[in-house]
């Protein structure tokens, strides 16, 4: 895949690479939190893009820390 593509992960995919229950996962869509995801008919799924994106804005940065790239 290039730079524009992403693949689309299933919410278990996206549970076990994150480290959450995927009612954890469910939780945040209703509560608007969490990473975009998109949705096909009743399909949910999450661009490997978009869960890039949100870990990386949920760091969180210790005063006096650098945040490292």
């Amino acid at each position: 895949m290039n730079e524009h593509q992403s693949r689309a992960l299933t919410e278990r995919e996206v549970a076990t690479q994150l480290g959450l229950s995927v009612a954890t996962l469910r939780a945040w869509r209703l509560k608007h939190k969490g990473p975009r995801f998109v949705r096909f008919g009743r399909a949910i799924r999450y661009l490997e893009t978009d869960i890039k994106h949100f870990v990386e804005t949920s760091r969180v940065r210790r005063r006096g820390q650098e945040l490292w790239s």
